[in-house]
């Protein structure tokens, strides 16, 4: 399963990562909607395909759970998801109402949990059908617990699977990625249910401690302890044969010079989660 390159590449613009790539040998790219904003829809999807490269996933729709149910952002995303014919776009679906990513309660505040996952599903049905309409996996991430307030209501991949039960599989997905879900005790068990819903693969090691931002929480595979062997293999068995995509929030990897990120991540790759 190749590589993309790691969403670490902060310093880079779409145009400088395109080529990075290229340079590199790397197949395929995620991508994310703020620098695809930047470098223009149309000029990223001419960048990505006279390279000859793949578009691993757009990231991100979701944040469903507050007013609106985020529909309209959604439906934008979904778009920019089909012009540049991306795997996937993933959803990461929201936290309680009212608080924002790394923020805290605000207007419109809600401690009702099972409302805000409520909502997922009210919007996923509106969503769903619209993505397709225009050939666009929707694929649902799981994250870690600690992110459950700000970020995602939902904790674990068994709660993305219920979610995503009632389409088909080539219309709602699910991401497995390393970060959010190796310490799940049933995650192996979690990984063989989900099947042919697999829509994307993610590996980045879990470094302890933590820093004062669990978000930046991420770090090169083989810095942290994730066990990235038998995640792999379970991803394998279940079918899954698309781009695995290395997902790195780290500020000591965004300082560095991406020739030589992208540089360790081939090895660090091939060492631990190839």
């Amino acid at each position: 399963m190749p590589a993309s390159p790691p969403r670490a590449c902060a310093r880079w613009s779409v145009r400088e990562a395109v080529d990075g790539c290229v340079r590199h040998g790397i197949p395929a790219i995620g991508l994310w909607r703020e620098a695809v904003a930047e470098q223009g829809l149309p000029a990223t999807a001419k960048l990505v395909t006279d390279a000859g490269l793949r578009v691993s996933s757009l990231c991100r729709g979701g944040f469903m759970t507050g007013l609106g149910l985020g529909l309209d952002d959604n439906h934008a995303a979904i778009d920019e998801a089909d012009a540049l014919d991306a795997a996937c776009l993933v959803l990461v679906v929201g936290g309680l109402p009212g608080i924002s990513p790394g923020g805290g309660p605000g207007p419109g505040f809600s401690r009702d949990l099972a409302g805000a996952r409520a909502r997922v599903a009210e919007a996923l049905a509106v969503l769903a059908p619209y993505a397709a309409e225009r050939g666009v996996r929707l694929a649902l991430e799981a994250l870690h617990p600690v992110y459950c307030a700000d970020r995602a209501v939902l904790s674990a991949l068994g709660q993305a699977l219920d979610l995503a039960e009632p389409y088909a599989s080539e219309q709602v997905g699910v991401v497995v990625d390393s970060f959010h879900v190796w310490w799940d005790p049933e995650v192996l068990t979690q990984i063989a249910w989900a099947g042919e819903r697999i829509a994307s693969y993610q590996v980045g090691d879990f470094l302890v401690p933590l820093p004062a931002d669990p978000l930046l929480g991420r770090g090169m595979m083989g810095d942290g302890v994730i066990d990235f062997g038998p995640i792999t293999a379970a991803v394998e068995v279940a079918g899954y044969r698309g781009d695995v995509e290395v997902e790195i929030f780290n500020a000591d990897v965004w300082a560095t010079d991406p020739d030589e990120v992208l540089a360790t991540m081939k090895r660090r790759f091939a060492a631990t989660a190839g």
